[in-house]
């Protein structure tokens, strides 16, 4: 048998084993990085969960992971080309190593360090990823061969942000939602299938940021709300129409993806900016509040309850009335900036300058941890500049952390 025959039957024989704890995509199954797992770990050991296995074989950059059908995938720079990859997320072996790779396009080339920086999309057997330079690949999730290709700034007239393309693309009702940006359209609907496009939000023109949309469904109508430099808008899913917009005042960067509750939607970035709340009404949308407790930068806010929880530049880490916009509570000397995820009535929260992962209560009483442990190894490949930028991610009873090309897997069941 020859290695592309053997690559395929292990996908095929893990892709049989469906389970309810997959993470497909960037944030989890509802993108508000909210794990539904149940019989997760209370308390850490001293040194924190057992390590399952590392893969050193990851790549450069700071791409997030998707979990689904016993496989993790994620994208890896590697001597100028950016790839995606793929791994046995049930491996056995304490040194795991990929099972296919990608090609995706052009290295994106950075200050803070090369590589990629979004999260690949698992959708109906196919893995959608998308290069820093703007090149959006599908893929056959158990052989990785190449299924199409589309190309933000060739194919839809984008222009490449800053720090490159980080959108993590959504996948709809067999539509992929991407952010090109430009007159053509901010927002693009490609068939999931082809990839040929179906509309573009001609009402919405804006250039692209680096937040990744979500999908809603609000007074009748299916919708994907997205996060720029100048606002946050509603964009008909059917039709690409603009349904609503509100401004922002982004300055910089713009990142966090926006939260969606109740009718309404709330959007955070870092540079001294903070938060919005904004109510979805008839005619459009209204400001709730707009202040500066949550100075969000890029590592993710979550909403649990009624409260929404994460690191705000100057405050540190933070509780919020989601309804009110009030300071709940911040600790400022447990652990430096960094990303959060959530599973179990618990916190991860990740400390991307040293690489210290702290378990804490996700509760509104305070910073209330119960265990520890830090990263290692750590590479020795990252930028000067670069920091441990990826965030957590939890599935199926699994803790996945990374640095650049290590990449590691602990066992956070009970």
């Amino acid at each position: 048998m020859n290695k592309i025959f053997l690559q395929i039957t292990l996908l095929s024989i893990i892709t049989q084993l469906l389970q309810a704890g997959d993470w497909p995509n960037w944030r989890g199954t509802n993108r508000d990085d909210v794990s539904d797992e149940k019989g997760l770990l209370e308390t850490w050991p001293t040194g924190g969960p057992k390590k399952l296995w590392m893969a050193r074989d990851g790549g450069l950059g700071y791409a997030g992971f998707s979990v689904s059908n016993g496989a993790l995938y994620t994208m890896g720079a590697f001597k100028g080309v950016e790839k995606l990859i793929a791994y046995r997320s049930i491996s056995k072996s304490s040194d795991n190593k990929k099972v296919w790779e990608l090609e995706v396009g052009q290295l994106l080339t950075n200050g803070w360090g090369d590589g990629p920086r979004a999260t690949p999309t698992i959708a109906n057997g196919k893995v959608y990823a998308l290069g820093g330079k703007g090149n959006l690949v599908c893929a056959d999730a158990r052989s990785g061969k190449l299924l199409w290709n589309v190309h933000m700034v060739k194919d839809l007239g984008g222009k490449v942000p800053g720090w490159g393309y980080t959108e993590s693309v959504l996948v709809d009702e067999g539509r992929v939602i991407c952010t090109p940006g430009g007159k053509g359209g901010a927002i693009a609907a490609l068939d999931a299938m082809t990839g040929k496009t179906l509309w573009r939000s001609k009402g919405f023109t804006d250039p692209a940021q680096y937040s990744s949309p979500i999908v809603i469904s609000h007074g009748g109508k299916r919708q994907y709300v997205q996060l720029v430099m100048k606002k946050v808008v509603g964009i008909d899913a059917n039709s690409g129409n603009l349904i609503w917009s509100a401004d922002w005042a982004g300055k910089v960067a713009v990142i966090p993806t926006p939260i969606y509750s109740n009718g309404q939607v709330y959007i955070s970035s870092g540079y001294g900016i903070g938060c919005k709340l904004v109510e979805l009404t008839s005619s459009g949308a209204k400001d709730v509040y707009d202040n500066k407790i949550m100075k969000n930068h890029h590592g993710g806010v979550i909403k649990i309850g009624e409260h929404v929880y994460g690191y705000s530049d100057g405050y540190g880490w933070v509780c919020q009335n989601f309804k009110t916009g009030e300071l709940v509570w911040n600790e400022k000397k447990a652990l430096g900036k960094g990303a959060i995820a959530y599973a179990d009535g618990r916190f991860y929260c990740l400390g991307e300058g040293d690489g210290r992962v702290i378990l804490i209560e996700a509760t509104p009483k305070g910073w209330l941890p119960q265990g520890e442990f830090t990263i290692t190894p750590q590479t020795e490949q990252r930028n000067p500049k670069g920091k441990v930028w990826t965030h957590p991610v939890i599935s199926n009873g699994k803790l996945y952390l990374r640095d650049q090309e290590l990449i590691f897997c602990y066992d956070i069941s009970s």
